[in-house]
């Protein structure tokens, strides 16, 4: 059986540490972290494998990823291909209403999406809440993100379909990174991911922050992305304009 280019990235996710006010959303041991998981393997494998773009967001929303485990996409916006949680906390997000429309006009790839904490940071003890994830949360998921671009530019760079990319070149030698957040993620996850990062330096997927906190996050992993406007707060129109402007470019 070969090897998929994802596999580090499924690595480096499951190593990340989950605070009390934070709630995991790929846990295999619960039936919506298996839903959240399969919807985020179909989305990878659909999306991802022809993807010259990745859109990084802070941390999933409750009222979004949270229920779908696919990034900028809320309940209502899942296809015919995904899982439909059976109670979700929310039926839309405007952030995710707006990122979809402006992929509903795209021309050529679409963008692959995701968070630089992949899990979701919530106001305790309200789950239906949102926080800013903290540094130590930052930087343990940095090296998720990585792996997931070190994947992108694999199949980028070899045009082949996963089980004839090396996992353990480019892509895969990223898997360490991952698997090196330890307890608290911060120290481990921090060492990491500038070699990572180097590795997977100068392949043809350009990286996009929503919004500068992502931005910040992902300069303190090593890599260089430009920032659009959040869609969140009244940024709609400029993210909107801004993501035109990329896709044109």
């Amino acid at each position: 059986m070969g090897h998929d280019v994802f596999d580090p990235f499924w690595a480096a996710l499951d190593a990340v540490p989950v605070a009390p006010d934070a709630e995991a959303l790929y846990d295999v041991g619960t039936a919506a972290g298996r839903l959240r998981r399969r919807n985020l393997a179909t989305y990878l494998d659909t999306v991802g494998r022809a993807a010259t773009m990745l859109l990084v967001a802070e941390a999933p929303g409750w009222r979004g990823m949270t229920n779908t485990g696919v990034p900028f996409t809320s309940t209502r916006e899942l296809g015919p291909e995904y899982l439909v949680p059976p109670e979700p906390s929310a039926p839309w997000e405007a952030s995710s209403r707006v990122v979809q429309a402006v992929l509903a006009e795209w021309t050529g790839p679409l963008p692959v999406a995701w968070a630089v904490f992949p899990h979701h940071p919530f106001a305790a003890p309200d789950r239906l809440t949102n926080r800013t994830p903290r540094p130590a949360e930052v930087r343990a998921g940095a090296p998720v993100a990585i792996a997931l671009l070190g994947a992108l530019r694999a199949l980028r760079a070899t045009g082949a379909d996963s089980d004839e990319v090396d996992p353990c070149s480019g892509a895969g030698a990223l898997a360490g990174a991952g698997a090196g957040a330890g307890a608290d993620g911060a120290g481990a996850a921090a060492a990491g991911t500038g070699a990572a990062a180097a590795g997977v330096a100068g392949r043809d997927v350009r990286v996009v922050a929503v919004g500068r906190k992502a931005q910040g996050a992902l300069a303190l992993a090593g890599i260089d992305a430009v920032a659009v406007r959040h869609p969140a707060q009244g940024g709609a129109a400029q993210f909107t304009a801004e993501m035109r402007a990329l896709r044109d470019a």
